[in-house]
């Protein structure tokens, strides 16, 4: 089946930050925008940032995968390896908090791949993540 790009909104409670983050820091294009929302473009997904003041940033839920404390809710984009590796690389140096620092999980196993997770200035949980073999992202 052939992939189409999905679209999630989620609130943030600074839009401002919000631009900085997903447009600056991840390079994600801008679309439509309002006082309330802005509409980006997250690698050939639509994403959009709904203005909600006081968005809770703690009482997070996390699952355990693979040794580490997976946040729940989260959202994220499967990249090509090398994009995933320059993506690392510039949270690296613009000093982004992970929340489960760059690895490759389930390392020689079916579905192996690299991930990552981190928050946006909201709190909401990213995971980007990356497959050497593409064929692995739906094996069991």
């Amino acid at each position: 089946m052939p992939l189409t790009p999905f679209h999630l909104a989620f609130p943030v409670d600074d839009l401002d930050a919000a631009r900085a983050f997903y447009g600056g820091l991840l390079r994600c294009p801008e679309g439509r925008s309002s006082e309330q929302w802005i509409d980006f473009d997250l690698f050939g997904h639509q994403i959009v940032t709904h203005l909600k003041p006081s968005t809770d940033k703690t009482g997070r839920h996390h699952n355990p995968v693979d040794g580490h404390d997976v946040p729940v809710p989260h959202f994220g984009v499967v990249l090509s390896m090398k994009d995933w590796e320059e993506l690392a690389e510039r949270l690296r140096a613009a000093k982004v908090q992970f929340v489960i620092e760059p690895y490759i999980r389930f390392k020689g196993e079916v579905g192996e791949q690299a991930t990552m997770f981190f928050l946006d200035p909201a709190g909401n949980a990213l995971e980007f993540k990356a497959f050497a073999d593409m064929n692995q992202l739906f094996a069991k």
